[in-house]
């Protein structure tokens, strides 16, 4: 029997992650071993792998590593935590591959630890770019620790062959949150309402951002723009979700408790929304503001507009329905004007959906079947010019 270790440490990457492990555990030749890391072990986060037990998932190893830190320093030993307790997960469990999504620092931990092991890496969305962020380095890093890689677009497998990784070990597959949307029974507005406590108003606009970690001492001044844009407009309600635990995320968690504490009636946040319930809210509201990776790849899924703010997501290949701004109070007012003429909506009704069409999981899972590792040396494949 293969033993398939997947790796999560947020709220966001285990939504992701959920529709491929549970083929894994449906798969009679296959057994699934869930590590639990980071941000769902913490408070301050929501302590989300409560939500991961209640869901029926057996955890196998939880691996501690968050310090009560968000500086560079705070960070970097957070990292040298997760791979000391990476290396006792892999020892413990043995499995056949790892798979890793993203670009986040645990993440960095896992594959370090697990290249160390020689155990095969198998990464998700490895290829693409965020100019405005470490991860994007550390992505590219996993992307030279893996083994198996699958991409959520051609332009990505194309750019992970260009870092020399063979063809015959990159596949494109789509983007794996697609297919919770497309299987997912989502919740009606007055489910959805309900299930938050909170009305919604005329219009509705959801607010996720994370800090810019290449750019030092921006996250307080970017996000007092968003909140002053949000603030002007009249007969909208939001709904905000934390930032993440990357160098400075603390700072724009207080400030989203202080718009809110303010703004009772037409403003509430939460540590997390958990799959369903943010899934759910995509139905259901008017725009997407923010920097997260899923404005740009799973909210044009609903033809709603995504008003992305700043440089975190630069690089990555953009939908028709996605408006980008920079982190001026004015750009943002122009953007959110833009995001809700009815023209522009109109347009995006039925635009082209650029990362699959929902059925990631089960391409990895016959990839995984399929492919008998019997040694972990690779040759840069050359590309030729």
């Amino acid at each position: 029997m293969k033993k398939i270790a997947i790796v999560t440490g947020t709220r966001a990457e285990f939504g992701l992650l959920s529709p491929l492990m549970d083929k894994i555990q449906e798969d009679k030749e296959m057994q699934l071993q869930l590590i639990v890391t980071a941000m769902h072990l913490s408070p301050e986060f929501g302590y989300t792998v409560d939500e991961i037990e209640e869901k029926g998932y057996k955890i196998d190893s939880k691996v501690e590593c968050l310090l009560s830190s968000d500086t560079a320093v705070g960070v970097t030993k957070s990292v040298g935590l997760a791979t000391i307790g990476f290396a006792d997960a892999f020892t413990n469990l043995s499995p056949d591959v790892v798979v890793i999504l993203g670009d986040r620092t645990e993440m960095l931990a896992a594959a370090t630890s697990a290249l160390l092991a020689n155990i095969p890496i198998a990464h998700i969305h490895g290829g693409e770019t965020t100019e405005g962020a470490y991860d994007e380095n550390i992505r590219h890093a996993i992307t030279k620790m893996s083994y198996l890689h699958f991409a959520s677009a051609k332009i990505y497998r194309q750019r992970i062959i260009q870092l020399g990784e063979h063809p015959d070990r990159v596949f494109n597959v789509g983007a794996i949150g697609l297919d919770s949307i497309k299987n997912m029974d989502i919740l009606n507005k007055e489910e959805f309402e309900q299930s938050i406590n909170f009305k919604l108003g005329r219009k509705n606009i959801l607010i996720t951002f994370h800090p810019v970690t290449l750019e030092d001492d921006s996250a307080k001044d970017q996000f007092n723009a968003i909140l002053e844009a949000l603030d002007a407009l009249e007969e909208t309600h939001f709904i905000f979700t934390h930032a993440n635990s990357d160098k400075s995320g603390r700072v724009i968690n207080q400030m989203i408790e202080q718009f809110v504490n303010k703004n009772r009636e037409r403003a509430v946040a939460f540590k997390s929304l958990g799959h369903l319930r943010y899934l759910s809210a995509l139905e259901h509201i008017d725009m997407v503001l923010g920097n997260s990776s899923s404005g740009i790849i799973e909210v044009p899924y609903f033809n709603i507009p995504t008003v992305n703010i700043g440089d975190r997501q630069k690089g990555r290949i953009l939908s028709e329905s996605i408006i980008q701004s920079e982190t001026t109070v004015d750009a943002i007012t122009l953007a959110l004007q833009k995001a809700l003429d009815i023209a522009f909506r109109k347009r995006i009704e039925n635009q082209v959906q650029l990362y699959g069409s929902g059925n990631t999981a089960e391409k990895i899972m016959d990839i995984l079947r399929n492919q008998n590792i019997n040694s972990l040396k690779k040759s840069f494949y050359d590309i030729q010019f």
